[in-house]
């Protein structure tokens, strides 16, 4: 995966879609999960776009640390999430769901705020902030 550069800057992640077309080539028919964090700063432009871990064909497991560490030395002031389901669905399980709510309410108290956190699947997404979960 991409790692942090002064390119990133000309690229800036407004709406969801733009998050999805962002990644959709490196995730939409990976074989297994792969959990991203993109810090971005106040105009939500991309200061990198970190790989936090590489799981299973059907689950990856990330803690607040972990996701928030390079937001932190990069001196981003928002984060997106982003993960992939090798299965092609982009629907959230509860465990999605319960790491998002870790991740916002951790993203809180640093100052950091988790803007979206996106599910790419094949054709489509799912993206927390549009339905109004995050």
């Amino acid at each position: 995966m991409r790692e942090p550069s002064g390119t990133y800057r000309e690229v800036q992640l407004s709406r969801p879609a733009d998050v999805f077309q962002y990644l959709r080539r490196e995730l939409e028919y990976a074989d297994q999960e792969h959990f991203l964090s993109i810090p971005v700063n106040t105009k939500n432009a991309v200061i990198g776009v970190h790989t936090v871990n590489i799981g299973t064909i059907n689950q990856t497991v990330v803690t607040p640390r972990d996701i928030f560490k390079t937001a932190i030395l990069s001196g981003a002031t928002g984060i997106i999430l982003a993960h992939n389901h090798p299965s092609g669905d982009p629907k959230p399980s509860p465990d999605d769901k319960n790491t998002t709510r870790l991740m916002a309410d951790a993203g809180k108290i640093l100052g950091i705020n988790v803007i979206d956190h996106i599910i790419v699947g094949r054709d489509r997404y799912f993206s927390f902030k549009e339905q109004g979960l995050i």
